[in-house]
């Protein structure tokens, strides 16, 4: 049996009929940037997540790096980065102006650890970004009383936890602003590209969004040095026709990862940890084994699909050499990435293909 690590087919065969409703209503109304799908999209997000605003923009790079510019973040400031995240989050900060530190995560959680924070807080620190990993909410009271204790303003990093909750709350409440991707494979995934802040800050939402449409507050008047980062109609419809049927996924996610929480026993394995008081949504189910790449390669020949998240720690990239980070540095970091394996989890899911995951990965030895 083939299973792919990821496919969209069941989703989109389910909502086919919406999908093609949502684009036929763009293509009658001949309009296709900033205009009513955006408008209530935006509407429907910011309700969906508990926040007073959503500013839509081209993607989640893009919506952690407008929020950073948007707090006047940037050059000779640094921002506290887990360093096991995919690069976007560190180059966000780069194309703010300022220098990504990166900070260790906890090895249960793959999340940002609240007591090695205040290690690499120095004088020039402005921000910290917890990145709520695989759909696993950080530990998010901790991290604010931190950034509270230092006068540091924070953003997270939701790109892969859209409807996740930590104590009940939707995540992206916690922080002054949370930055989404909507990248085709996330949970509330567009057709293209695409992206969105949350914040409850009036001043905070209206800056993102000038700076998102050229600096500009109305046409042809440009009060900031902007970027053209603008969530499109087309996707806004799809994202809104996708919208509803988030919670109801997320929960078979849920359930495909208890399955698989529950089914495997291999002892070489270690399972995936969740705090009592989070809610995941399970983007990635990221498992360890210290042979990690013989256990992909078993499970591949078996027509297994596999990925890993991510191969190569931010602080060790040739791109931020430069930062003058060594192997050895972030051994936590270093540790995860040498060592997780993500298995196949996504929505319709058959029970055999469940299964075979669970027997395929009980079998290596």
């Amino acid at each position: 049996m083939k299973i792919p690590f990821v496919t969209f087919l069941p989703m989109e065969k389910e909502l086919d009929q919406e999908l093609r409703d949502a684009f036929d209503r763009v293509l009658t109304n001949s309009w296709y940037i900033l205009g009513k799908e955006d408008e209530a999209f935006e509407e429907a997000f910011a309700e969906y997540c508990g926040t007073k605003h959503c500013v839509g923009v081209g993607n989640g790079l893009d919506a952690l790096m407008l929020s950073l510019k948007a707090m006047d973040i940037g050059e000779g400031d640094e921002v506290i980065i887990p360093s096991n995240t995919f690069i976007a989050t560190a180059l966000a900060v780069t194309y703010a102006g300022a220098k990504p530190v990166f900070a260790e995560p906890d090895i249960r959680t793959f999340n940002l650890e609240p007591e090695l924070i205040e290690q690499v807080i120095t004088e020039k620190t402005k921000a910290i970004i917890p990145v709520h990993l695989y759909g696993q909410p950080c530990d998010m009271d901790p991290i604010m009383a931190i950034a509270g204790k230092h006068g540091l303003k924070v953003i997270e990093d939701c790109a892969q936890a859209h409807g996740a909750t930590y104590k009940g709350r939707k995540i992206g409440t916690f922080g002054d602003a949370a930055a989404f991707s909507f990248y085709p494979g996330k949970n509330l995934g567009a057709l293209g590209d695409a992206g969105a802040v949350v914040t409850d800050d009036d001043e905070l939402a209206t800056k993102i969004r000038m700076l998102g449409n050229y600096g500009s507050d109305y046409k042809y008047h440009h009060v900031l040095k902007g970027n053209n980062s603008r969530l499109d109609e087309l996707q806004a419809a799809l994202l809104l026709a996708k919208l509803p049927s988030l919670d109801r996924m997320n929960e078979e996610r849920r359930r495909i990862a208890e399955c698989f929480l529950t089914g495997i026993k291999n002892p070489d394995v270690i399972l995936p940890y969740i705090p009592d008081d989070c809610t995941p949504v399970w983007h990635v189910f990221g498992i360890r084994c210290s042979r990690r790449d013989a256990l992909e390669k078993h499970l591949n020949d078996k027509g297994i699909g596999t990925n890993k998240h991510y191969p190569t720690p931010m602080h060790l990239q040739e791109c931020y050499r430069d930062l003058g980070y060594r192997e050895g540095d972030l051994p936590v970091a270093e540790e995860i990435s040498r060592t997780e394996l993500s298995l196949p989890l996504y929505y319709g899911m058959t029970e055999e293909q469940i299964q075979t995951v669970i027997d395929a990965v009980n079998e290596f030895r």
